[in-house]
């Protein structure tokens, strides 16, 4: 019988996109909502690597079972670094990505092209019912767009520009995607740590 690894994430496009960048891993990919987890972890971390300490070991415990969990966020310089790890919340809260995007570049609706460098930046965490831990992390540099471009991805996708290809990142196909964004890089590290101890051996 495969191994259980719980994604600990009730964001269902996170767990699409966790679900192609795993593909090939040997464990049984667990949703929150098949494990009957109804848990709602409170991100009260001062960083990202802390928010997603905090989910993958309190949920980890809860379950039972190996845990990964992330937190991502987009850091632009002409912002002193915002949103950072309040991405998700940045436009207040039950605010839409349409709302957030909104909200985001009308802070800088006045900062020129060259102004407008940013980064996504993500950690995911992997975490035992024992509570070890550890840590990979991704990083994807590119611009802010004066505009939304694209219909793949989700979040601010629409706005990160990639000189390097022309497209924003939701411009991107899925397999372009995951082979350049901050996720994909900390997920392909993951695969790697859950093939040794003490991931490899818990049963």
């Amino acid at each position: 019988m495969r191994r259980k690894l719980l994604l600990a994430t009730n964001n269902q496009a996170k767990v699409r996109e966790y679900r192609r960048l795993l593909k090939g891993i040997s464990f049984e990919l667990v949703t929150l909502a098949s494990a009957g987890i109804t848990t709602v972890v409170d991100e009260a971390g001062g960083s990202l690597e802390e928010n997603a300490r905090l989910k993958a070991t309190l949920l980890s415990a809860e379950s039972q079972l190996l845990a990964l969990a992330d937190d991502s966020g987009l850091e632009v310089d002409a912002l002193g670094g915002e949103p950072g790890r309040l991405s998700a919340r940045y436009a207040g809260a039950g605010a839409s990505d349409a709302d957030r995007i909104k909200y985001l570049l009308g802070r800088l609706v006045n900062v020129p092209w060259e102004r407008r460098s940013a980064r996504f930046r993500c950690v995911i965490a992997v975490a035992t019912p024992r509570g070890e831990v550890r840590f990979c992390s991704g990083e994807c540099h590119g611009m802010i767009t004066f505009e939304p471009r694209g219909e793949q991805g989700f979040g601010y996708d629409p706005i990160f520009y990639l000189p390097k290809l022309g497209k924003t990142m939701a411009e991107l196909s899925l397999e372009v995607k995951n082979q350049v964004s901050h996720r994909g890089q900390a997920a392909r590290k993951a695969c790697e740590v859950l093939k040794r101890p003490p991931f490899s051996t818990y049963l």
